[in-house]
């Protein structure tokens, strides 16, 4: 096949989707080039069916319930990928050193999501540099995808909540430009500006590597937030970012937290009471967030939020550190922040190991399946409708569910952006 992009998968059905109806008309990325004369195109993994589809069980009077409440509900995921990798993830560093990624439409069309917290590339934005996190990269990364987007008007940029409810109302998806870490910035509190102006609206304070900021996960000594750090805290404030400390180490966290004027994000993370993970949060910080205002959103990328009740990855797992959450802080802090993309996600992790730190996530000394894929959460298109049928199958009401699907973070937005 010539196009970059393979063929829809017939039938929404397929990937357990939902009846929300979305302004969606079979937008391709980068359709307004030619492929093969304006860019190297890629065989790309297929968006909705790659994998066998997963359904959560539930009775037909359940399923019209989850329906409504996607339908009627404003759905925001804190946090996600919306990238589509080549079918043959060998190919990923050639396909981001081409510097043009494809953004999933198709699926996120089926997901029943109203807003999503985009992460771009990050760190894996290696299209100069093998290491990643390089300002150029991350610029580059970012315009190429807003010119992406601007030759389509199913998925808006959201600079203001009012972005995010106009497209609930319109049948769109408002896309929150994020970023996982201010690694690019680094001495320059001035480039918070630039971002801003160039729509980013969440940013991380560290990835898993330390920064002028503060420690990220993997270092062994955290040393917390430094007066640089304070600084930029400081300036995301005032201009209206939100911020997430999903990778930073816990001192860094606690001190963003704390020093923080504005409610503070955990946007894809789990509980560490449940699985050893530096990856996943103690409990003191979990409670510090909250405590504050803010929102964890609960983590489903292949390998991360595992428990000993499930160690073996799926949609239980991750709903066990949703319920361990919901009873530590109450349900006004806890959403959902996936972490997931279109394609073989952990293929991506075994390619990108070294870059993204990836080993100093898994929990030393314990064993566990490794598996293919998580099962209910493959992809987005996937998970929202499946998160809502577990919630709804476990008899929450429609107000809690309203709240830990959209709710929550749409009120720590309010708060924490300008406008």
């Amino acid at each position: 096949m010539s196009n970059s992009m393979p063929e829809p998968a017939a039938g929404a059905a397929a990937a357990g989707s939902t009846a929300k109806r979305k302004k969606y008309d079979g937008y391709r990325s980068f359709q307004f080039l030619e492929p093969g004369v304006d860019y190297r195109p890629f065989q790309l993994a297929r968006e909705i069916g790659r994998v066998s589809p997963y359904v959560v069980e539930v009775s037909d009077a359940q399923e019209q319930r989850v329906q409504r409440l996607l339908a009627e509900n404003v759905v925001i995921s804190l946090h996600e990928h919306l990238m589509v990798i080549p079918e043959d993830v060998g190919q990923v560093f050639d396909y981001i050193r081409e510097g043009r990624i494809f953004t999933g439409y198709e699926g996120l069309a089926a997901s029943g999501l109203d807003a999503v917290c985009e992460n771009f590339l990050n760190g894996a934005a290696t299209i100069t540099s093998k290491m990643g996190w390089k300002w150029t990269d991350i610029i580059h990364d970012i315009g190429m995808r807003f010119a992406d987007l601007a030759h389509q008007d199913f998925v808006i940029r959201a600079e203001r909540v009012d972005d995010i409810l106009r497209a609930h109302a319109e049948g769109r998806v408002a896309l929150i430009p994020s970023l996982e870490a201010a690694t690019p910035i680094e001495n320059e509190l001035d480039r918070l500006d630039v971002l801003y102006g160039l729509g980013i609206r969440m940013m991380g304070i560290a990835y898993s590597e330390g920064n002028a900021l503060g420690c990220g996960l993997r270092e062994p000594r955290d040393g917390g937030l430094t007066v640089f750090g304070r600084q930029a805290v400081e300036r995301m404030n005032k201009l209206g970012i939100a911020i997430d400390v999903s990778h930073s180490g816990d001192q860094t966290a606690l001190d963003t937290i704390r020093f923080s004027k504005k409610p503070v994000f955990i946007t894809h993370a789990g509980a560490r009471a449940l699985w050893p993970s530096r990856r996943l949060k103690p409990d003191e910080v979990i409670k510090a967030c909250a405590e504050r205002g803010g929102v964890i959103g609960i983590e489903a990328a292949p390998h991360t939020t595992l428990t000993r009740n499930h160690p073996e990855h799926s949609i239980e797992s991750v709903m066990e550190h949703f319920e361990y959450c919901v009873e530590l802080v109450g349900i006004d802090h806890v959403t959902f922040g996936p972490d997931l993309l279109f394609g073989d996600h952990v293929a991506l992790h075994k390619a990108f190991a070294a870059h993204l730190s990836i080993g100093a996530s898994h929990a030393k000394g314990e064993d566990f399946p490794r598996v293919p894929y998580v099962r209910g959460l493959e992809n987005i298109a996937e998970a929202w409708p499946n998160i809502v049928r577990w919630l709804v199958k476990h008899h929450y009401s429609d107000d809690e569910i309203k709240k830990v699907i959209g709710g929550n973070t749409l009120r720590v937005l309010r708060e924490v952006w300008h406008g």
